[in-house]
């Protein structure tokens, strides 16, 4: 994980510790992201990246008259942590609350901040369970959800001729169960066919048995859907290789990770593909380019994942919406959310209502590894997308 240099690496570390909300003559974003465990290659790039946004907005003047205070405590890549974190944060006087990725581990977040009446986004939970309908009308999330990431998959798939896939579903979470539920629909809408559908548990590291099914089969498949986690997705990509296996390999945000992609290198790391949030590459766009700068002003290096835009984004999102509401009031930020289209690094986005579960409506990135190294396919918005 990469260390954050100077004064922010300071805050950071003492936020981690229980450092208390600013005073309240500023506007307080608590945040309860995960900068270590499993999470943290998710949440720790958006952690830097809201930075990066909080100094922009800051520099520019503030929000509303006053600056604006990031605090985050390490989640620690627990739910309970998590929980706990968010009740602190609240309790110490935070007015808007950045969750973590994903339901399982940002949930608790969305209910803290729920039941305090603040408005609650997590940078990139993607399954829809993370919605209005399960966490409360002032809760959302920045991410597409998994019905538009799984479409996008199957669209992109059929689009290249492939036309029969072998599916792998981790055990883990809600978002590694159910973004191949949404691939698979939007696959077979579209006259595709799934040859095998099979199932694996996060951290067993032993792939034969599901390579014996697969073997087993009376012919192979065009397209592989593996729908991971964390190190497991090398352990699972380089057992396919090893035994022959070179059909493309098309999978979720979660591969957006700079330490699966050297895992895999040259040798292994090709015709992988991977649904993701934005491209900061060559030929990004304008707005992508200025941020970029910023980026590399603080971190002195460029981004090497799309989830440091996540967290840009997020705070962004807060602050156009607080901006438009006239206040951190949670009903009225929850209104700007709901009735403002936004232009991010991410796409534009705009929520249906918090009856229709806050979907968020926005495109995705496509993203290829060749010999380990990424490079951008394009953007990808499906016509329809599965029911949630």
């Amino acid at each position: 994980m990469s260390k954050l240099p100077g004064l922010v690496h300071a805050v950071a570390i003492a936020a981690c510790m229980g450092t208390a909300v600013p005073a309240r003559a500023d506007i307080v974003i608590g945040a309860a992201l995960n900068l270590t465990g499993i999470q943290a290659p998710m949440d720790e790039p958006g952690f830097r990246g809201a930075q990066v946004a909080v100094k922009e907005i800051n520099d520019a003047g503030g929000l509303l008259g006053q600056q604006v205070k990031l605090v985050n405590m390490d989640g620690k890549s627990d739910p309970v942590t998590v929980g706990n974190v968010a009740v602190q944060l609240v309790d110490e006087g935070a007015q808007l609350i950045m969750a973590p990725c994903d339901f399982d581990f940002g949930s608790p977040a969305g209910r803290e901040a729920q039941a305090a009446g603040l408005v609650g986004i997590s940078t990139c939970a993607s399954d829809p369970l993370y919605s209005s309908w399960s966490l409360g009308d002032k809760q959302f999330t920045l991410s597409m959800w998994n019905t538009t990431m799984g479409a996008a998959a199957a669209d992109f798939a059929l689009e290249k001729g492939w036309k029969n896939a072998y599916v792998v579903t981790d055990q883990f979470i809600a978002y590694t169960k159910s973004l191949p539920k949404y691939f698979k629909a939007q696959f077979e809408a579209g006259g595709g066919k799934i040859l095998l559908e099979d199932s694996y548990n996060n951290g067993d590291n032993d792939f034969s048995a599901q390579l014996a099914r697969l073997q087993a089969l009376p012919e192979k498949p065009d397209v592989i859907f593996l729908s991971s986690y964390g190190t497991d997705i090398g352990v699972i990509i380089r057992a396919l290789r090893e035994v022959g296996y070179d059909a493309p390999v098309l999978g979720g945000d979660a591969y957006d990770d700079p330490a699966l992609h050297q895992a895999l290198g040259e040798k292994f790391g090709n015709d992988v593909y991977f649904v993701t949030h934005t491209w900061a590459g060559p030929g990004a766009s304008p707005e992508m380019q200025k941020f970029l700068g910023l980026y590399k002003d603080m971190y002195q290096k460029d981004p090497d994942t799309s989830f440091v835009a996540t967290g840009y984004d997020t705070v962004m999102l807060l602050a156009e919406a607080v901006k438009a509401a006239g206040s951190t009031d949670g009903e009225a930020v929850a209104k700007a959310l709901e009735d403002g289209q936004f232009k991010l690094l991410t796409g534009e986005l705009d929520y249906t209502p918090a009856a229709e579960g806050h979907m968020p409506n926005k495109a995705a990135a496509i993203i290829q590894l060749t010999g380990g190294k990424t490079s951008f396919v394009g953007w990808r918005r499906p016509a329809s997308v599965p029911a949630p």
